[in-house]
């Protein structure tokens, strides 16, 4: 029987020896919208602050994607990774997320219920970045509506899709043990007691063993900007969160 907690030199034996066959975690796809608009046709973009005040948004906990325009892969494509959408303003989004670029670096964004939204890194901090959004003053009303539409349903109950609870972890950070002994700072998406949805640098391939912090698991699928991970065993919800998001 495997526990849910190893040290990190038990959890790379247990990684290199333990082949266990799994079926796949059920995960919830994102539906985007319309585009709200490019660059270059902003109106009012640039009389913008650049640094969000939190007190003039909606605390909101929304999934996404996003690319920054200097990150690329090894075949020469952008990098897209996932996120989650903290505050939302008609000027700012501030977002939960794993890469930050440099301030003014242009950002493309894809997130549930908003559709996709354009514009540059405003501002970092310890867990992500502010990004003042580029629209047209319509564009900004819209946008203004969905954020309205947002905060007044977003303390109702929603249906869930995926099985056993998924939940945003309260420190999205953790460890990523690969199956070489590599260790990589990572992004929890989400975690539940039989997996996680996560975000790093390396994007390993379906089947491949790891561990999340301290918690043994198998790839079972990729998506875009990350994989979900099931763990080797249920974990406790009520300590899932303490042994597997590391900072």
């Amino acid at each position: 029987m495997v526990s849910g907690t190893y040290s990190i030199h038990q959890t790379f034996i247990l990684i290199c020896n333990k082949v266990v066959n799994f079926s796949p975690l059920i995960i919830g796809k994102m539906f985007f919208g319309p585009a709200v608009m490019s660059l270059t046709q902003s109106e009012d973009f640039e009389d913008r602050a650049g640094v969000h005040d939190a007190n003039t948004g909606v605390v909101v906990n929304i999934p996404g994607r996003y690319s920054l325009s200097n990150r690329y892969d090894s075949h020469g494509k952008r990098r897209v990774f996932v996120c989650r959408a903290i505050n939302l303003s008609p000027s700012v989004i501030v977002l939960a997320a794993p890469a930050k670029g440099d301030i003014g670096e242009r950002v493309i964004l894809l997130l549930h219920h908003l559709g996709r939204v354009q514009g540059v890194v405003s501002h970092n901090f310890d867990q992500g970045f502010a990004m003042k959004i580029a629209t047209t003053k319509e564009g900004r009303r819209i946008l203004a509506a969905k954020i309205a539409w947002l905060e007044a349903h977003k303390n109702k109950k929603t249906t869930d899709h995926r099985r056993n609870g998924r939940f945003i972890p309260t420190n999205t950070r953790s460890k990523l043990i690969l199956a070489n002994g590599r260790v990589e700072d990572c992004f929890v998406l989400d975690l539940s007691d039989t997996g996680a949805s996560v975000s790093a640098d390396t994007i390993p391939v379906v089947g491949t063993s790891v561990a999340l912090g301290n918690v043994v698991g198998r790839v079972v699928r990729q998506f875009a900007g990350g994989f979900a991970v099931q763990f080797l065993e249920p974990q406790s919800r009520d300590s899932v969160e303490k042994i597997a998001v590391l900072s």
